[in-house]
C-alpha cells in the first residue's frame, strides 16, 4: 500500500486483511520507537474507510488530534518513513501540512478540526470547487469548547461538511464532561439501535431517500423524547447519523458512501476502542496512550533506567497531597491531564477536591478562579503550550482581580518528539508583562517542593511555577521539610569575577556542570539560579554587573522576552558597560527529536554552554 489509490483496488476480504497488517504494523513501530499508540489502534479501520471513499487529497481529511492519524501516514506513502515517526529528521507525529499534500491541516492540540474543516468547505464552495470536507474529533476532544464553536457556526452556514466523531469514551484518562454522558446515552440507547440497522439499509434507496430522512429525524424525537439526546446535534442544523460500530469496516465504507451524497453539515457518530486489536492496549488505556518501548509480543514495558530520579509531575502530585492534607482550602484543577500532569495522587486520595474539566484550558483557568474568589486556594495544573489557550483568562479573571490562583505549568520548555506544536517555549516571555503575576521555576524537586508550598505566601500574589518534562536530578525532597522562599529572590550558586552566568530552572544545571568544568581549570564564573522571572532579583543582576563585564544568560525558554530580555533591559536602561549573551530557545519553531537533541540544536546543552563561557573568559 503506497498511497490510497491501492486501497481503493482492495475488496471486502482485502480490506480486513489491510486493518489488520496496518494494526500489526503499528504495534511493531511503536514496540522500538514510542508514540501515541492506542488512539491510532482504535482508528485503523476508520482511516481505510475514509481513503477507501474519499479522494484524497482532492477531498479534505482534517484529523484532531494526531494521535488518531497514525494509519492515515502509512496508508498516504509514508509507510517506512514511519519508522522514524517522531524522530530528528523524521516525520511528525501529528498531520503536518509541510509534509504530506495528504495532511490538509496541521494539528497538535485538540479541537480544530470542525473549525478548520468548516473553513476549507466555505472556502471550496466560495471558489465553486467540488470536493468532500472531513473533520474527524475524538480523543476527548469534543470536551473543547473550540469544538463547539465550530458546530454552531456550521449549522448556521449550511456548508456541506461531515464530522466524524469518534467517541472511545477517553483523552488520556477517562473522559468526563456532561457530553460524555450525552454520547453514553446515544451508544445504549437499545430501542434506537434496534431500529438504526433497518434505518440505515433504507436509506441506500435514493427514491425514498428524502422521504425517509425526515422520518429518521421525527422517529429520533420519538425514540428519546427528550432535548439531551440525538436533537442537540439536530437543534444546531446538523444532522446527526449513528451511532454505529467504528471498527467494523463494512459499517463504515457502508455509512460514509451514503452520507457522501447528502448535503449540508451532518455529523457521523462511531464508537471504537481505545487500543483495539491489542489487548494490553484495551485492558489498560491510560498506560496505552503512550507506552514508550513495549514488547510487542507480551505487551511487557521496558521503561528507561532513570537512576531512581522522580518525574516531575510525581514532585508535584505528592506535594500538592501533602499541602492540601495540611490545608482544607486547597484544590487541585487539571484540563484532561489527571495522569500526565501527576494530580491523579490527589484524586486517588481526596477525588472531591479534584476537578478534571476536560479538554477546556481556558475554563480550567476561569473556574480556578471562581473558587478563589470565594476563598479557596486553586492549584491549576496545565501544560505550557496548552496554557497558551488559557492567556485570556491568566489575564482578565486572575491577573486584572488579583484573585490567588497557583497555576502550575507542567512541561516548560522543550519537550523532545511532541515537537513544535507542544514545545513549552512560550509562557515565560508571554506572562512577563502582565501585572500582578510572579513567574518562578526551580532548578530541581526540592526546590520545587519549596515553591509550591511558598506559592501560598501573600506576596507570591498570582505564581506561575513552569517546570520542565520528564525527570529531575535526583536531590533528595520526599517528606522534606518546606522552607519558605520570597518571592523574587535569587541564588547564588558559584562565586566569579568577569564572566557570570544568570540561568533559571532546572536548565542551570546544565550552566552548574559547565562551571564546574571551567573551575577545575582554575576559572571561576559567578553563578546565580534567579529562579523568579517576575519579579526579578534587581540586585542579583547588580551583582553579577559589578563584578562581570559579560553576563551570559541561560534558559529552556523563549529568548525573545525572556530571561536574556529581562537582564538586557536592565543593563540597556542603566546603561551599563556589559555584554549580554543569551543562550535559550531561539525565533523559530524546534521540530520533533529527543530533548537532548533539541537543547544542542538551541546551543544549550552542557557543552555549549562551557564553550560560550570559556570564550567569554578570554575576552
Amino acid at each position: 500500500m503506497n498511497s490510497p489509490e491501492d486501497v481503493k483496488k482492495l475488496d471486502k476480504d482485502g480490506l480486513l486483511q489491510l486493518c489488520d497488517e496496518i494494526r500489526s504494523y503499528l504495534i511493531e513501530c511503536c514496540s522500538a520507537n514510542p508514540g501515541h499508540l492506542g488512539a491510532s489502534l482504535g482508528t485503523v479501520e476508520l482511516c481505510v474507510a475514509l481513503h477507501y471513499v474519499f479522494n484524497a487529497p482532492k477531498d479534505k481529511i482534517v484529523f484532531d488530534v494526531g494521535h488518531q492519524a497514525y494509519a492515515h501516514k502509512i496508508i498516504t506513502g509514508r509507510r517506512e518513513a514511519f519508522r522514524k515517526n517522531r524522530m530528528a529528521g523524521g516525520i511528525s507525529g501529528f498531520p503536518k501540512m509541510s509534509e504530506s499534500p495528504y495532511d490538509s491541516f496541521g494539528v497538535g492540540h485538540a479541537s480544530t478540526s470542525i473549525s478548520a474543516a468548516l473553513g476549507m468547505a466555505v472556502a471550496a464552495q466560495y471558489r465553486g470547487i467540488e470536493e468532500q470536507v472531513v473533520a474527524v474529533i475524538g480523543d476527548g476532544a469534543m470536551t473543547g469548547g473550540l469544538a463547539y464553536e465550530g458546530l454552531l457556526n456550521a449549522g448556521s452556514l449550511r456548508t456541506n461538511i461531515l464530522i466524524v466523531l469518534n467517541d472511545n469514551q477517553m483523552s488520556i484518562d477517562k473522559s468526563t464532561t456532561s457530553m460524555h454522558s450525552y454520547l453514553v446515552k446515544l451508544t445504549t440507547g437499545k430501542r434506537y439501535n434496534r431500529i438504526k440497522e433497518n434505518v440505515w439499509t433504507k436509506l441506500g434507496h435514493t427514491v425514498f431517500r428524502r422521504w425517509i430522512q425526515t422520518r429518521v429525524k421525527n422517529l429520533k424525537r420519538v425514540l428519546f423524547n427528550t432535548n439531551e439526546t440525538a436533537t442537540l446535534f439536530d437543534s444546531l442544523g446538523i444532522r446527526y447519523f449513528g451511532p454505529i460500530n467504528g471498527n467494523d469496516i463494512e459499517q463504515l465504507v457502508f455509512a460514509l458512501r451514503r452520507l457522501k451524497d447528502i448535503t449540508g453539515p451532518k455529523i457521523l457518530h462511531i464508537v471504537t476502542v481505545k487500543g483495539k486489536g491489542y489487548k494490553p492496549a484495551e485492558d489498560s488505556q491510560t498506560v496505552w496512550h503512550a507506552p514508550g518501548y513495549f514488547d510487542p509480543t507480551t505487551g511487557e514495558l521496558h521503561p528507561h533506567d532513570h537512576r531512581g530520579r522522580c518525574r516531575y509531575q510525581d514532585v508535584f502530585g505528592e506535594t500538592l497531597l501533602d499541602l492540601a492534607r495540611a490545608n482544607a482550602n486547597i484544590v487541585g484543577i487539571t484540563p484532561a491531564m489527571l495522569a500526565g500532569c501527576g494530580m491523579s495522587i490527589m484524586q486517588q486520595q481526596m477525588p472531591e477536591r479534584v476537578f478534571d474539566v476536560g479538554i477546556e484550558e481556558l475554563h480550567a483557568v476561569t473556574f480556578s478562579c471562581g473558587l478563589a474568589s470565594q476563598g479557596l486556594l486553586p492549584y491549576c495544573n496545565i501544560y505550557s503550550s496548552f496554557m497558551q489557550r488559557g492567556f485570556d483568562g491568566v489575564i482578565h479573571d486572575a491577573a486584572v482581580q488579583n484573585l490567588k490562583v497557583v497555576f502550575c505549568l507542567d512541561r516548560g520548555g522543550l519537550v523532545g518528539e511532541d515537537g513544535a506544536t507542544h514545545q513549552g517555549a512560550f509562557d515565560m516571555a508571554m506572562f512577563r508583562p502582565i501585572p500582578n503575576l510572579v513567574i518562578a521555576s526551580p532548578l530541581n524537586e526540592h526546590e520545587l517542593r519549596d515553591m509550591l508550598f511558598s506559592a501560598a505566601m501573600p506576596e507570591w500574589k498570582t505564581p506561575i511555577i513552569r517546570y520542565p518534562r520528564g525527570y529531575g536530578e535526583g536531590v533528595e525532597w520526599k517528606g522534606t521539610e518546606f522552607n519558605a522562599i520570597p518571592a523574587g529572590k535569587a541564588r547564588k550558586l558559584s562565586e566569579g569575577r568577569g564572566v557570570a552566568l544568570l540561568s533559571i530552572g532546572p536548565i542551570g544545571n546544565k550552566g552548574a556542570e559547565a562551571v564546574s568544568r571551567l573551575r577545575t581549570e582554575g576559572f571561576e564564573v559567578m553563578h546565580y539560579d534567579m529562579r523568579f522571572l517576575k519579579p526579578i532579583d534587581e540586585e542579583a543582576i547588580a551583582d553579577a554587573v559589578g563584578n562581570a563585564s559579560i553576563i551570559v544568560t541561560l534558559e529552556d525558554g523563549a529568548l525573545l522576552g525572556g530571561l536574556h530580555s529581562s537582564v538586557s533591559e536592565y543593563v540597556a536602561e542603566r546603561s551599563i558597560d556589559c555584554e549580554v549573551i543569551g543562550l535559550g530557545i531561539p525565533d523559530k519553531f524546534i521540530e520533533q527529536a529527543t530533548q537532548e537533541e533539541q537543547y544542542s540544536a538551541c546551543g544549550f546543552n552542557t557543552e555549549d554552554i562551557y564553550k560560550v563561557l570559556a570564550s567569554a573568559l578570554k575576552k
